[in-house]
């Protein structure tokens, strides 16, 4: 790591840090495997970077702070989820942080862009290793066939979002290589300013092939879970405020992203089962239990029981479980409130009960047919966020959405019923 080393004995500056060098280190070795010395430079970069942290504040310390971070997790004893994944490195545009917004800003296109950008990186990695021209995780490849059937479900899996920026057209139809080649330079016209940098989000712990597809379909949807969550707190804004059409249409939107997110999993499940275990072994530790977007979107829908928000699931997503014990506002809480009010009836009341309603079948599908993938990948084996793996799922995968709304759609008479 003479990079390294010649990087500490200068001036340190964060433009300039040597992430080539390290990156290829890391993909070498696989982060589990990273050699001690190699992570002590890496430490003692971030000594070197953690005073002008705190007083410049410009975006390359705190993007080489956080990839810092991200790098020496296993280090430090403080991997986990969020780490392995390197959302900071994302840049998610999550709302959880600012006061929420009944109006659809730019964090629908943000999310959007982000959301192609990894599926496109992804099948850009396909590409490469099917063509010999990268040598970045080399083990257990997958065979031509199986590279042309993720193109294809990759391709479809970002269509809506294709869509909803206005270029599905220029993707368009053909054969998965064609189509796959049209969706890279597609994704490269929608880089803007700031976007974060794909290469420094990818720091798989193994070196086997499919840990990429792995970690980039986590990422997406992490990407997509911070989006309904941004809509759920606009849903709840909207119905304190008294305007119900607005908070059909976020609703109406958050169901969306959840029902045409679906082919991801189609893309997760042709990862080859011996290559997830062959990985698996050294992600202990990360689990999508400690998935702070996921937990944001289920106790945005409704206050969790004492049990759940007591369990290892909220214990796993501290910042989550205080925003519920300090009194988070609720779709369900805010929705009753309404009704028992007087201020939601009519016509107004009945398009809302519908898009909670859909809302709560998508979501619900979702966590079936991620109940499905585990089991597939999983089997009888515990999980690796300390849980028990599938029959977690299994439990909460059946948990109601809201309660004043079922998955069924309820007359405005049941909905007033419940909420009395």
């Amino acid at each position: 790591m003479r990079a390294l080393t010649s990087w500490l004995s200068g001036p340190s500056e964060p433009h300039s840090f040597p992430y080539s060098p390290v990156l290829a280190e890391f993909h070498r070795l696989g982060k589990h495997f990273v050699e001690k010395d190699c992570l002590a430079l890496l430490d003692s970069a971030r000594q070197a970077v953690a005073g002008r942290a705190t007083t410049t504040g410009d975006a390359a310390t705190r993007q080489l702070t956080d990839f810092l971070d991200i790098a020496l997790d296993k280090w430090d004893g403080r991997y986990d989820y969020r780490s392995y994944l390197a959302l900071r490195l994302l840049r998610l545009p999550d709302s959880a942080d600012h006061p929420p917004t009944v109006e659809a800003g730019d964090g629908r296109r943000a999310r959007d862009r982000l959301l192609v950008r990894l599926v496109a990186d992804t099948l850009a990695f396909e590409l490469a290793a099917a063509a010999h021209t990268t040598g970045l995780l080399p083990q257990e490849r997958p065979g031509p066939v199986l590279v042309a059937k993720r193109c294809r479900l990759g391709v479809r899996a970002v269509a809506p979002a294709l869509a909803r920026l206005g270029v599905v057209e220029a993707v368009g139809a053909g054969t998965p290589a064609a189509a796959t080649a049209r969706l890279l330079a597609v994704a490269r016209e929608l880089v803007s300013p700031g976007d974060p940098s794909m290469r420094l989000s990818m720091l798989p712990v193994h070196v086997t092939h499919d840990e990429y597809l792995f970690i980039r379909v986590l990422q997406a949807y992490e990407c997509i879970f911070a989006g309904v969550a941004e809509e759920l707190r606009a849903a709840v804004t909207a119905l304190a405020g008294n305007t119900p059409a607005t908070a059909a249409d976020r609703l109406g939107y958050a169901g969306d992203l959840l029902r045409t997110a679906g082919p991801l999993f189609s893309l997760l499940a042709t990862m080859q089962p011996e290559s997830f275990r062959t990985f698996r072994q050294y992600t202990e530790g990360a689990s999508a239990i400690q998935s702070r977007s996921y937990k944001l979107v289920e106790s945005l829908c409704r206050t969790p029981e004492v049990g759940r928000l007591d369990s290892v699931a909220y214990q796993s997503v501290p910042e989550v479980q205080a925003r519920v014990r300090d009194g988070q506002p609720t779709v369900d809480q805010t929705y009753r409130r309404a009704v028992a009010d007087g201020r939601l009836t009519g016509a107004d009341a009945v398009l809302v009960a519908r898009r909670m309603a859909t809302f709560a079948g998508a979501l619900t599908q979702w966590r079936r047919t991620h109940l499905r993938v585990a089991v597939r990948m999983l089997g009888a084996r515990s999980g690796t966020g300390y849980t028990e793996g599938t029959p977690y799922l299994a439990a909460v995968s059946t948990a109601p959405v809201f309660a004043a709304v079922t998955t069924d759609a309820a007359t405005p008479e049941q909905n007033e019923r419940r909420c009395a």
